[in-house]
């Protein structure tokens, strides 16, 4: 009787097992599929031939980050948009990262893809959120960075429960900052970034930008001034000129650069489906509302109580300057940069109510 009853709990064991076998093994084929189409093998070699091993992007296993995200539970979801999911996560080493999943990715993609993990990964600056790696053993890839706490700059701007924090002296830093990003990236690593806008400006606790979300960014080869591509970008802040010609410059961050300018210094999105701006567009506005003397109408409260008139009107004045319809009469960002640069200084020393516009001359 002994025997009659073990025989059938054996061999449901054995199916068991033997199931739970062909599982993994067919996970672990899917695996190396997943891999080899996104890329694996090239990255691998590449990376391990890097000279900058300090710099090297780590190729994560797929269970590290599902354990690190609890499989990617909802409670886990800090962003969403046309392009996917971003996580929170928490690494074996309490490294807290942020996981970008795709909703898709071309085929044709994969090489510039990889191009942009290593690039990416070489690029060291305070103000870009640095990428730590990715995952290539699921069926989009997954992309590792670091985990900024204190969200985006267009939550600051128009999160009623959050404008107060916003002072004029730290929208100009956040501008400040966002050029000298942008300029780095432009000068060293032939990067366009192609989506800058307030919420692709992430911001630490005390109020550090690090630049985001380089999912749909470029390269422009050393030997190039600029390429012909499909447009993509976001709307208000897509420079025209590119939108008309599918022409991409490192002018086109600028335009949309010189919108995140006049989101700060007017409190207005962008793109919005109610008040006036909406009918003409925010840049239309803007640029109307300052060629007819009414700028101090269309500000921030916030701005018009702390800034100091000279500030406010030397910003705007860059602002216009960088959505020039015509990229050429806009300036490069290294210019920008140095110009937003001796404002902050400027704003520091000064005090409310004192004119400086000469030490701008």
């Amino acid at each position: 009787m002994a025997a009659i009853g073990t025989g059938p709990a054996a061999s449901i064991v054995l199916t068991f097992i033997l199931y739970w076998g062909l599982k993994q093994r067919r996970t672990i084929k899917n695996k190396e599929m997943f891999f080899k189409k996104n890329g694996g093998l090239i990255l691998q070699k590449i990376l391990f031939e890097s000279k900058q091993p300090s710099h090297k992007a780590k190729i994560f296993a797929a269970r590290v980050l599902v354990k690190a995200t609890n499989n990617f539970h909802k409670t886990n979801v800090i962003g969403q948009g046309g392009y996917g999911t971003v996580y929170k996560g928490t690494l074996e080493d309490n490294t807290r990262v942020a996981i970008k999943k795709s909703k898709s990715i071309d085929e044709n993609q994969i090489e510039q893809f990889i191009n942009e993990v290593i690039m990416l990964s070489e690029v060291s600056h305070p103000n870009v959120v640095r990428l730590l790696g990715c995952c290539l053993e699921t069926q989009t890839p997954l992309l590792v960075y670091e985990f900024v706490t204190n969200k985006t700059v267009f939550h600051h701007l128009h999160q009623k429960d959050c404008v107060s924090s916003m002072t004029f002296e730290r929208r100009l830093n956040i501008a400040t900052q966002t050029a000298e990003a942008l300029a780095h990236i432009h000068s060293t690593t032939q990067i366009i970034h192609r989506d800058i806008k307030s919420s692709n400006i992430l911001l630490t606790d005390d109020y550090t930008v690090k630049v985001s979300d380089f999912g749909i960014s470029r390269f422009i080869p050393m030997d190039q001034t600029h390429i012909q591509t499909l447009v993509h970008g976001t709307l208000g802040y897509i420079d025209p000129e590119y939108f008309r010609s599918g022409i991409l410059t490192e002018k086109s961050d600028v335009y949309s650069f010189g919108m995140v300018l006049v989101e700060l210094i007017t409190g207005r999105k962008v793109y919005s489906y109610d008040g006036t701006e909406s009918e003409l567009g925010l840049a239309m506005f803007f640029v109307s509302s300052l060629e007819r003397g009414c700028l101090i109408q269309i500000l921030d409260d916030q701005a018009k109580k702390e800034g100091i008139s000279d500030h406010i009107d030397y910003v705007a004045k860059i602002a216009k300057d960088c959505i020039q319809l015509e990229g050429k009469k806009r300036p490069n960002m290294e210019v920008v940069k140095e110009e937003l640069e001796k404002l902050r200084q400027s704003f520091i020393k000064s005090s409310p109510g004192e004119s400086w516009s000469s030490s701008l001359d």
